[in-house]
């Protein structure tokens, strides 16, 4: 796996990352999105367009940002380990369950816009 969605998504999901990706590996959790992890084509399309800067290649995940590296592939994991592949993200499909560290994770909160 080569992008990673970082905690910098949790309570934002913009989307616009969604509609930047060629191949729709990009799916909707409940608090976040994240990158499939064989699906994905590592063209960074969606880390240019990240308005919270929360995509990066997983060799520049730093210390505070490691865990979510692993966080974005065991979404997709089944019971036996493996990875599901379910075909592409549509925008009318339901979230997907949120990984577990993500889902106990204190709201953020951000600075207004104004």
């Amino acid at each position: 796996m080569a992008l990673f969605i970082g905690s910098n998504c949790i309570d934002v999901k913009d989307g616009i990352c969604t509609q930047a990706c060629p191949v729709d590996c990009i799916y909707e959790g409940e608090r976040m999105f994240y990158i499939h992890p064989t699906e994905c084509i590592e063209c960074g399309m969606c880390e240019s367009i990240c308005p919270v800067d929360a995509i990066r290649y997983d060799d520049e995940a730093d210390a505070a940002e490691a865990d979510f590296v692993q966080i974005n592939i065991a979404v997709f994991q089944n019971a036996d380990g493996q990875i599901s592949e379910p075909g592409g993200w549509r925008k009318t499909a339901p979230p997907i369950p949120d990984h577990p560290a993500v889902a106990a994770r204190r709201a953020q909160t951000r600075p207004s816009q104004e």
